[in-house]
């Protein structure tokens, strides 16, 4: 397998959580989002993924962008460790929180929109990433246990922890998550996780690696 990916990338850093966690291994293709313009918008790169985003995968002779859809294809096909209960109810939260934030959190404040926003973006990017984890504050105070939805990492956790990040990158006072946070926490102690962070990618800057 072949991970076009940027180390900086939230979408991106939710596959290497899986790809880590199924034992998956792979080749690493950098793709700079800010360097020569952004080299998503390459012709070679758009010839990759015509959406001209991170992540895209190739694997078992196909090509597959969004990082949901290739977290449910390495699901289907590699289904050990399990990312989806079979419980329906777990399973329908599990998705339920990972679309809230790939959906409705991480589009808002991703690279093309701040561009677009312009000297405001720090606080477009705050406001928009508090108003979803109020919301997924009181959602996790529901279904949570150790994780986002019970005891085992799910896929709702490969979203969780790069956005939280992302908070962290825009200043977000955490304060008011402590469910959030909490989670947030053991998960970082996961070695799937670890080895996924954005400090430890061939492509992370000197300056910025753990």
């Amino acid at each position: 397998p072949i991970l076009y990916s940027y180390f900086r990338s939230s979408c991106s850093w939710r596959v290497r959580i899986a790809l880590a966690l199924k034992g998956i291994a792979y080749d690493v293709v950098p793709v700079n989002l800010l360097k020569d313009g952004g080299q998503q918008f390459s012709a070679e790169f758009k010839a990759v993924n015509p959406m001209q985003q991170v992540p895209a995968l190739k694997i078992d002779g196909i090509t597959l962008s969004q990082s949901l859809a290739i977290i449910h294809y390495l699901e289907d096909t590699r289904p050990n460790p399990r990312l989806l209960p079979h419980d329906p109810k777990k399973r329908a939260e599990v998705r339920m929180i990972a679309d809230h934030i790939a959906s409705g959190i991480q589009p808002l404040q991703n690279l093309g929109i701040l561009k677009l926003v312009g000297e405001k973006k720090m606080e477009w990017a705050q406001n928009h990433i508090a108003s979803g984890f109020q919301a997924l504050e009181q959602i996790l105070q529901h279904t949570a246990g150790r994780y986002c939805v019970g005891d085992e990492v799910s896929m709702a956790d490969l979203c969780l922890v790069p956005q939280v990040a992302n908070a962290e990158r825009y200043k977000v006072d955490m304060g008011p998550y402590p469910t959030i946070t909490r989670i947030n926490k053991a998960l970082l102690e996961l070695e799937a996780f670890k080895v996924s962070h954005p400090s430890r990618q061939p492509d992370t800057p000197a300056d910025l690696r753990a």
